[in-house]
């Protein structure tokens, strides 16, 4: 029997939250990161995300500990390379959907030069930085972004050095394309953040500011305590926001995420927690559109291409 007379067409897939649940979350209760587990979870679900076309990649931290948790492909890799591995997939796989968890140790340390360059060279892809401001996996160790005077069992009496910022150093690197900043206590504009950048096309930078309960349970105690002290940035190209959203965070203002001086501003500001989007480019130049091509080139194809550029240099 031929496939036309069949009476019978099987229903689409239709996945649900158990589709991408997989081994139970070991963070410490209270932890920050089971919000963002919940959030992309979420995410996968409403985008309907096949888990064999969905990609978590890592390093190394309490956060990268993210694609065990997930029923998807994952790479649980080394310290600081996850955002190689991402680009790697991405030049193979190109139709793969891909998020990266990674820490500020993680990525603001050991990763520092994949950080800059995984920026500039703005792969479609999802980066969410848990910024809890500790080395928490190796146990309370000052982190470049823990503030001065912080301390841990690597500076007893204090940081010495005041702390990187993550989202200027975002801002200052050429062809960077969307990067935006959030916080783990506010679960729908956690959510609304993600799902803006997996929508953008080019590498979203996501900075979370994530309560690790049992080193820096006092960090964001007064943003959280405080919520006026949260600085919510909206605008219709940025994060969309509800009403829930803006009754919880009254202190708000219009910022263009087009208008990269005010960006730098607003990210320098100390005396309010700044949520939402800061740039977005839509025109930024991407490597994955170069690297894709020729990827469905066959063997016989890549072994003629090969032939005929050492062809060039015989005798």
């Amino acid at each position: 029997m031929m496939k036309t007379d069949w009476m019978f067409e099987p229903d689409s897939r239709h996945f649900v939250l158990e589709d991408y649940e997989a081994a139970l979350a070991r963070w410490c209760p209270g932890c920050g990161d089971h919000a963002v587990l919940n959030a992309v979870q979420k995410l996968c679900r409403d985008e309907q995300l096949p888990p064999e076309q969905t990609v978590m990649v890592s390093g190394i931290g309490c956060s990268s500990r993210f694609p065990h948790y997930m029923k998807t492909y994952g790479f649980h890799g080394l310290h600081g390379r996850a955002l190689p591995v991402a680009c790697g997939v991405r030049s193979r796989r190109p139709e793969l959907n891909i998020f990266v968890s990674t820490g500020d140790g993680d990525c603001c340390s050991i990763g520092t030069a994949h950080w800059i360059h995984a920026l500039r060279y703005n792969m479609n892809m999802v980066v969410m930085m848990f910024d809890n401001r500790v080395y928490g996996l190796t146990k309370n160790q000052t982190s470049p972004t823990s503030p001065k005077g912080e301390s841990s069992n690597t500076h007893p009496q204090g940081a010495f050095l005041s702390p990187l910022n993550p989202i200027s150093v975002c801002l200052s690197i050429t062809n960077a394309s969307f990067v935006a900043q959030t916080v783990d206590w506010n679960p729908v504009h956690l959510y609304e953040t993600i799902r803006a950048g997996f929508e953008h096309q080019g590498l979203a930078f996501i900075r979370i500011f994530q309560r690790c309960p049992h080193f820096t349970d006092h960090a964001f105690k007064e943003f959280k305590d405080e919520p006026e002290k949260v600085l919510l940035m909206t605008h219709e190209r940025g994060i969309p926001v509800n009403d829930t959203v803006k009754r919880v965070f009254t202190n708000s203002m219009q910022h263009d995420p087009a208008d990269i001086d005010q960006a730098h501003k607003l990210a320098r500001r100390d005396d309010v927690l700044p949520i939402g989007l800061f740039l977005r480019n839509d025109q930024s130049e991407r490597y994955d559109e170069y690297t894709k091509r020729g990827v469905n080139m066959s063997n016989g194809e890549k072994l003629s291409a090969l032939n005929r550029e050492l062809d060039r240099f015989a005798i």
